[in-house]
């Protein structure tokens, strides 16, 4: 399964002149922890996440400081300012696992989904789970619907827990490997089982 299926779009964004109370409150009132920031040919410069607006941008309580003299407002003011420039992004073929696998090894909570430096979506952790989450009929619905337009078998499809066994009889090596294809690129599909009576063994 490649992101561009289940990537979020289109994607809120700021310009580095966006006020950071501005940025703050789209992060807010949308429940994001990333924003892309973007020039004026929409593509990505740099992204702006929730500890990038939170570092140095809360006033100390002046009661707390014991005549110390507190600043009188924090030392950035626009998204420019505070952005992680030259951030991870990646291509909309990207395998869900390969996202999976970079957001943890980076510690990564949202990647830009860019084609030629253009946005095209983003991807959060929260995408990445729904995928799991993903109902087993719902699963089995899809598969059932792609697989009767695309296969020549008529396939008995179960699953259970993300896990799809397609069952048919005297299929040939063709049609269970397009089915396999078929299923394990449809959102949610954890794996493909592949099932045949008249066989000796399991695909």
């Amino acid at each position: 399964m490649q992101i561009k299926d289940f990537m979020t779009g289109p994607v809120v964004t700021v310009r580095g002149n966006t006020p950071l109370k501005e940025a703050a409150r789209l992060l807010v009132s949308h429940g994001y922890n990333v924003l892309p920031v973007v020039d004026d040919d929409g593509s990505v410069v740099g992204v702006v996440s929730e500890a990038d607006l939170i570092d140095g941008q809360v006033l100390p309580d002046p009661r707390a400081l014991l005549g110390d003299i507190p600043p009188t407002s924090p030392s950035a003011e626009l998204a420019a300012d505070v952005m992680s420039k030259d951030p991870v992004t990646v291509d909309p073929t990207i395998d869900v696992a390969a996202i999976a696998r970079l957001m943890l090894d980076r510690n990564l909570y949202a990647v830009p989904v860019v084609d030629d430096g253009r946005l095209l979506g983003i991807v959060a952790r929260h995408d990445v789970l729904q995928t799991l989450a993903r109902d087993d009929q719902d699963i089995a619905r899809d598969v059932r619907g792609r697989l009767r337009v695309s296969c020549r078998p008529a396939w008995d499809i179960q699953v259970a827990n993300g896990v799809v066994t397609l069952t048919a009889e005297n299929t040939d090596p063709g049609d269970r490997r397009a089915a396999r294809i078929i299923a394990a690129s449809r959102p949610g599909v954890l794996a493909v089982q592949i099932v045949d009576p008249n066989k000796a063994e399991a695909a």
